[in-house]
Parts: C-alpha cells; sequence; structure tokens
C-alpha cells in the first residue's frame, strides 16, 4: 500500500511538472504570439497621383505587414492644408493608439499638437519632415540639406556666368522646403547670388505650372529652374515643356514619378534628386515597433537619395530605385 501510493504522489509530481513546463514553454516570448501594436500614420497628403507618398504608404503597408501592426493611414488631399492635419493628430489621439506616425505639414504650427500626443504617453515618431521642438522619439526622413546641396551643385554646372535661376518650391513653412532651399544655395555657391525669383506652390501641379509661366515672363534671362518636391517639378517642366522652351530652359528636381522619369528620359529633366520614399516608410514602422518594445532607435535615420541622371539612369541599382514598388528593405 505504501508503495503504491509513493507511486501516486510521484505520478502527480510528474503531471504537474508537465503542465508547469508546457505552461511556461508557451508563456516564453518566442512562443507568444506577437501583441499587434496599433499604430496611426498620417502622411502630408492621401493624393494617389503622387508617386512620393503612394510609394511611402506602400513601404509603411509592408512594414506593417511584416511586423504585425495594425496601421491606419489618415491625410488630406493637400500638403497646404495645415488645419486638416491638426484636426487629423487631435482625432488620432482621441483613438488612444499605441504610435502615432506624423509628416508635418508646418515646421512651427502643430509641434503643440504633437506634444500633446507624448505628454498622453503615445509614442510619437516624424518622417519626411520636423517640428521645431525635439518632441519626437525618432525622425526618419531624407537628408534634405545634403539632397538639396547634391541639386545645387548640378544646377550650377548647367549655368553660364550671368544667367539667372528660378527656384520652385512646394509649402512655405515645411521643414522639407527649408532645409532644401538652403542646401540648393550652398550647392550653387556664388552662384545663389543669380536666383531671380522663388516661388511656392502649395504642393499643387496646377499651380506649380503656372507660378513658372509666370516667372518665366517676369524674368526671362533664367536659364535653370529647380523644383523641390515632385509636384513642384513636375508642374514647372510641363510649363517649359508645353512653351517649347526645354531646349532654352533647364529643370533639376526632386522625386521620381513616372512623369518625371519619362521627362529625364526625353531630356527635359537634367537630373533628379530621388528620395526612396518605399523605404522610409517601412523604416518608420520597423523603427516604431523597436520603441515600443523598449529597444534603441537612431534619433535620426537617414533614409537615402540618389541623383539620377540621363547618363546613369539604366544602372540597374537606379533602376530599382526609380521604380521602387517592389520589396525593398
Amino acid at each position: 500500500m505504501i508503495n503504491k501510493a509513493k507511486k501516486n504522489i510521484v505520478f502527480i509530481f510528474i503531471i504537474f511538472g508537465v503542465i508547469f513546463l508546457l505552461f511556461f514553454i508557451l508563456l516564453t516570448p518566442k512562443n507568444r504570439e506577437k501583441k499587434a501594436y496599433k499604430i496611426i500614420l498620417i502622411p502630408k497628403t492621401v493624393d494617389e497621383t503622387n508617386d512620393f507618398w503612394s510609394s511611402l504608404m506602400a513601404g509603411a503597408k509592408l512594414g506593417s505587414k511584416d511586423l504585425n501592426v495594425d496601421l491606419k493611414i489618415i491625410g488630406e488631399k493637400s500638403e497646404e492644408n495645415v488645419k486638416g492635419q491638426i484636426k487629423d493628430i487631435e482625432e488620432s489621439a482621441k483613438r488612444k493608439p499605441d504610435a502615432l506616425i506624423v509628416a508635418p505639414s508646418s515646421y512651427s504650427k502643430m509641434s503643440g499638437n504633437l506634444e500633446t500626443i507624448t505628454d498622453k504617453g503615445m509614442k510619437l515618431v516624424l518622417i519626411d519632415s520636423v517640428v521645431d521642438k525635439d518632441i519626437a522619439e525618432s525622425i526618419v526622413a531624407t537628408n534634405n540639406f545634403m539632397a538639396g546641396k547634391k541639386l545645387g551643385e548640378l544646377a550650377k554646372t548647367l549655368l553660364n556666368h550671368d544667367d539667372e535661376i528660378g527656384i520652385v518650391a512646394h509649402v512655405m513653412g515645411a521643414s522639407t522646403a527649408i532645409e532644401r532651399e538652403r542646401g540648393i544655395k550652398e550647392g550653387l555657391g556664388k552662384y545663389k547670388d543669380q536666383i531671380a525669383d522663388t516661388v511656392f506652390t502649395g504642393s499643387s501641379y496646377d499651380r506649380a505650372y503656372t507660378r513658372t509661366e509666370e516667372m518665366l515672363k517676369k524674368h526671362s534671362n533664367i536659364k535653370v529652374i529647380i523644383g523641390t518636391n515632385e509636384y513642384s517639378a513636375v508642374g514647372a517642366a510641363r510649363a517649359i515643356k508645353d512653351q517649347g522652351l526645354a531646349e532654352k530652359v533647364k529643370i533639376v528636381g526632386f522625386d521620381n514619378s513616372i512623369e518625371e522619369i519619362q521627362m529625364l528620359e526625353a531630356g527635359i529633366f537634367q537630373g533628379i534628386v530621388i528620395q526612396k520614399p518605399f523605404n522610409m516608410g517601412y523604416l518608420s514602422i520597423q523603427q516604431t515597433v523597436k520603441i515600443l518594445e523598449g529597444e534603441p532607435v537612431e534619433d535620426f535615420l537617414d533614409s537615402g537619395y540618389k541623383m539620377i541622371t540621363k547618363d546613369n539612369m539604366y544602372e540597374e541599382e537606379n533602376q530599382r530605385l526609380l521604380y521602387p514598388f517592389t520589396r525593398q528593405q
């Protein structure tokens, strides 16, 4: 009887040991199903006609799929709609996500709203642009000053001694516009004194077109135009093409829409500084998840840029950058 009782006790201990072991295995990080973090992305615009933002959102969607993120994208139809973006930020905060990823349309007008996000315990990552307060856990963006400098250096090679320059910029007050223009002037060096005019287009193709027409009528000696984003560059290039001025007025610009690539092939654009928006979108999700899991991240993560001209556009690496809707890391 005693031996039988001992056997029963041993058996019970074995059963409890097996249950405890299974319980421990199931609760280890490798075997737990990873939490689906709730993240809201607020780009400057949700515009299907703009390849930069479409590519950025595609990268973010892939990142959310790879990293098990519940991603919601909210945005306005125009980059110029600062009030609309502020409202989007406020409404998103009410949803209490784990984190917000924001591409601020203004350098100074929404810092307070974004600071409220961090005060409420939500994580904040800035993408593409920055604000005038150091409130984000991380920034994922192009080094806009250096990219602008590269564009200015190219524009300088297209100038004769007395030629004038026109800058077709995007949204006044956006950090990208500020930093790119500063870089362009640095790249131009002494030629920056030959900038005849700078116009802002509010990131509108049509407004870039008409402002370019007006600028060329006002300054007949402008021989080089610099567009500071996709809207500005494409709108300006359309105006130059339609007026038959491609032989007289050279243009360089930012971004790599299909239309820009076609006009680069046709010789209307002399060069484009392409960003890596797909990478930017993917990396923003990756950085945010790291923050939420308590892992160290870079304060500023440069998503990269590249100067593309007709001479190097057919290189294999550059073709992958020009047509980014494939899986990239």
